[in-house]
């Protein structure tokens, strides 16, 4: 039995301690925005927050999250960076297709929050791990430019 505190919600899930963190959120408590993208860490599709860092959930064993607060994309919008996120997110329309892009929105707020002022090279650099098959690379960083916080 794992005890996880996802988006501010204390739950008990009986699953074994080495199923990767994203099949928890999916299959197990019924969060789907978190994506399923390539299973080995490299394309960013299933990226949440653990204490506020970004982390690839396909490859975490749930067992390394416990006691630990777990943020996905359904919950991003509770905290201001992300909501400000979502709505530059919206008003640029980045999405093509969308898939990846609760990855991108998580690693994107991480960002901003470690670097409000983030340069160009500090963006590509933070979004490097996110990978997007409809090439919506330079939407992404543009509207990520226009993001103030106060």
């Amino acid at each position: 039995m794992q005890t996880l505190l996802v988006n501010g919600v204390e739950r008990s899930v009986e699953v074994p301690d080495e199923m990767p963190l994203l099949w928890v959120l999916r299959d197990v408590i019924g969060l789907t925005g978190t994506k399923y993208g390539c299973g080995i860490a490299q394309c960013g599709a299933c990226t949440v927050h653990v204490d506020g860092q970004p982390v690839r959930s396909c490859v975490l064993p749930v067992s390394n999250v416990s006691g630990k607060s777990v943020t996905t994309i359904e919950a991003i919008e509770n905290d201001a960076v992300g909501k400000k996120v979502q709505e530059a997110w919206l008003a640029a329309e980045v999405v093509q297709c969308g898939y990846c892009q609760s990855g991108q929105i998580m690693s994107t707020v991480a960002l901003l929050h470690n670097n409000p002022h983030a340069s160009e090279s500090d963006i590509v650099t933070a979004m490097s791990g996110n990978l997007c098959r409809c090439a919506t690379y330079s939407r992404i960083r543009n509207t990520i430019k226009t993001i103030t916080l106060s």
